[in-house]
């Protein structure tokens, strides 16, 4: 197995049910490594090596993307890894169009929320180190996607209080096409408070 998978931070059953082998015996090492500890059960057929046989510390951005498919990470997650909220993030949030769900596994928590097909776009692969990738929202969509799921996140007062900073990360444009296509009027207006307060926070003269 460490053969296999030992330089994958994270592997799927499959991986180790290619060629000529038992299925029903591999499957049945899987479980006898997975209560000696030798390895972690993330959910059903996925699994990472547990120390001292992990050589890949998987990154909870590749984790997440892997728990759930399709998703994204996005919300307070993706605001953190940009610098635009200040706070640790102890659970990874991620959007996906399948339906809710929660996750706490060996690597650390996980939580995922629902959004329509519709409004599932404006996320990019991202480059995290040491051969590793992930889904991860855009800035101005990791924002939208909180306002969007958070009763009243619309608001001025809530959009202060998330203490947003780095703002010049934000391209105006983008966040107002994000906004227009999700055809919300939730996020139009969110939109507006949002570039008023990139307006005070940043001294942009032009934002056109």
């Amino acid at each position: 197995m460490l053969r296999i998978v030992g330089k994958e931070p994270i592997f799927h059953t499959g991986l180790l049910l290619a060629g000529e082998v038992d299925p029903d015996h591999i499957r049945r090492q899987l479980v006898r490594w997975t209560n000696a500890g030798k390895i972690y059960q993330l959910r059903r057929g996925l699994y990472a090596l547990a120390s001292p046989y992990q050589q890949v510390k998987p990154h909870p951005f590749l984790v997440a993307n892997q728990l759930v498919r399709p998703s994204y990470v996005s919300l307070q997650s993706a605001l953190a890894y940009y610098g635009i909220i200040p706070e640790y993030v102890p659970v990874t949030t991620s959007v996906t169009s399948d339906r809710p769900q929660e996750f706490d596994t060996p690597l650390g928590k996980y939580r995922f929320r629902r959004v329509k097909k519709e409004r599932f776009f404006a996320f990019n692969l991202v480059d995290l180190g040491k051969g590793q990738e992930a889904y991860l929202a855009s800035p101005e969509k990791a924002l939208l996607d909180l306002v969007y799921l958070h009763p009243g996140g619309d608001s001025i007062s809530y959009l202060q209080s998330l203490r947003l900073q780095n703002l010049e990360q934000f391209a105006p444009t983008a966040l107002n096409e994000i906004a227009e296509k999700s055809d919300s009027p939730k996020l139009k207006r969110a939109a507006k408070h949002i570039l008023r307060i990139t307006i005070e926070e940043t001294d942009y003269e032009d934002l056109s």
